[in-house]
């Protein structure tokens, strides 16, 4: 079980769950996107991170740090095994820091880590100053190289100045984040990315250093985002990660007359950026 935790968004499934999931969203992204993904794992109860200065949360203090950003999460938070860890991009070293945190205070790891279309924490470059621009600038800067704020948004300031704090607040995160040598970790790690993404397959395999355990990769047909151009591929991986059967197998299954499973729960989604 794991405890209520502000940092927890999910839709609460009938009876024990077979398998737990909690996902770090990338850079300005929401849980909402990540939450929906339990429509497909039934049986799976799915959490999306929210952090402070988001959603819900807007009135709280964002992290400053990714240091602040795990001692807030893990102080918050109790994860009782069994769990599993996903995170993209920004997320995944938010989580692989989180499987680290854990470790360094004797609390119980996740079962697996999955990290998605992330280069190995010791290999991370990011483009230096994002996070100290001027709004107009840095909303320029996330459209032209990340393409990840719909044109929509960028012609309604309104909205524009309230999706660009947490924005700001990934950023600084990401670009303040330096990598601290320590012991690699003891769970197995599942590697994530797409074929077209900036992410090259040599920075995904560099994980493999990270963890004492079993390592794979995963590749997939797609660029940063590669779940929004097939996201039945990402749920198949996940469904054999987590040891289920996924919503759309088990209606085959019912169509030959085998038990289909729950009703699945509504969410929505929200805009992100690549990093």
């Amino acid at each position: 079980m794991i405890g209520k935790s502000p940092w927890l968004v999910g839709k609460a499934i009938p009876g024990e769950p077979s398998a737990r999931l909690c996902c770090f969203p990338h850079s300005g992204g929401l849980p909402s996107e990540y939450v929906r993904w339990g429509r497909e794992l039934p049986g799976v109860q799915v959490y999306g991170i929210c952090l402070p200065g988001r959603g819900a949360r807007v009135a709280e203090a964002p992290p400053a740090s990714m240091r602040e950003l795990v001692d807030r999460f893990l102080a918050d938070t109790a994860l009782t095994p069994p769990f599993v860890l996903f995170g993209h991009s920004l997320g995944a070293i938010t989580a692989f820091e989180v499987v680290r945190e854990l470790a360094a205070q004797g609390r119980p790891p996740p079962s697996r880590l999955v990290v998605s279309a992330c280069a190995a924490p010791h290999l991370l470059q990011t483009a230096s100053g994002l996070h100290t621009l001027p709004d107009a600038s840095l909303a320029r800067a996330i459209g032209d190289r990340y393409g990840a704020i719909p044109q929509q948004v960028m012609a309604d300031p309104e909205l524009l100045s309230s999706l660009l704090p947490a924005f700001r607040t990934d950023f600084t995160l990401l670009e303040t984040y330096r990598y601290r040598p320590g012991p690699p970790l003891t769970v197995p790690l599942e590697v994530l990315g797409g074929d077209r993404d900036a992410v090259s397959l040599e920075s995904l395999e560099a994980w493999r250093g990270h963890t004492t355990s079993s390592f794979r990769i995963h590749r997939f047909a797609g660029g940063h985002f590669y779940f929004r151009e097939d996201l039945r591929a990402l749920l198949d991986v996940l469904g054999a990660v987590l040891g289920v059967q996924r919503g759309e197998d088990l209606a085959r299954d019912g169509a030959r007359g085998e038990s289909c499973g729950q009703p699945l729960p509504e969410s929505t989604s929200s805009p992100g950026s690549r990093a």
